[in-house]
């Protein structure tokens, strides 16, 4: 069985008097330590079906199945609760808290979990030498360049180990040298962590860093395709989640 499953998947949204159809009726399967990429043009559903399986938003209706529980089914307050226990999410534009430092940026969704100082301190560093940024720990966001902003906030998005990482056009607003040093920050991530990843992207040159592509146009899946081998892929033993 898949670890995520969307089954007759729709949502709408009411705007006036006229109902938006981001999604309808996707079937999709997602294997667990997998890396997908979801492509297509704007207002194709890309971001919608991201935020679904993020636990941001819920099905109209249908069913998403992840990891065996129905999270389309669960109250706000269990859905936020799933949330902070499973997603780790990435932004194009990072989201780093401006008045804090690095270190404390990656720090901030650990204060929702009852850790201990000592354990906060030792999941902030262990995701900052991961992600590379380490010797930026005290730097604030304006102090740092694009690419080390972003990895900074992938830091934040893995710290609390969760099981899924999404990214939402995780290099819109890169260089190309640093878009190329996070896709294979990312692929480390799914390779060697074993973390189940999937990202919204328009560009088809960052496919090549996932195992499997995703076309939706107008709220629908239009094919599956698997990247060639020859793209650049890392070969490790997936260890487990803990």
């Amino acid at each position: 069985m898949a670890y995520i499953e969307c089954r007759n998947v729709t949502r709408t949204y009411a705007k006036g008097s006229t109902t938006i159809t981001p999604l309808e009726s996707l079937d999709l399967e997602i294997e667990e330590g997998s890396f997908t990429a979801l492509m297509g043009p704007s207002g194709s559903g890309k971001t919608t079906l991201l935020n679904l399986i993020a636990g941001i938003d819920t099905p109209t209706s249908g069913s998403l199945v992840i990891g065996g529980e129905d999270i389309g089914n669960l109250s706000r307050s269990k859905l936020a609760h799933w949330r902070a226990e499973n997603i780790g999410y990435i932004f194009q534009l990072y989201n780093l808290v401006p008045v804090l430092t690095a270190y404390e940026n990656v720090e901030l969704p650990l204060l929702l979990h009852d850790f201990s100082a000592s354990e906060r301190h030792d999941r902030v560093s262990a995701a900052l030498n991961l992600t590379g940024i380490a010797d930026r720990h005290d730097h604030f966001p304006r102090q740092l360049s694009g690419g080390q902003e972003q990895r900074v906030a992938i830091a934040r998005a893995i710290v609390t180990d969760p099981r899924i990482v999404v990214a939402d056009e995780p290099t819109g607003d890169l260089d190309r040298n640093s878009a190329a040093e996070i896709l294979s920050l990312l692929q480390q991530i799914n390779v060697e962590l074993g973390r189940t990843l999937i990202m919204v992207t328009h560009d088809p040159k960052t496919t090549i860093y996932a195992q499997r592509i995703l076309h939706l146009d107008k709220g629908k899946l239009l094919e599956l395709e698997s990247v060639p081998e020859s793209g650049p892929v890392l070969h490790a033993e997936k260890p487990s989640r803990r």
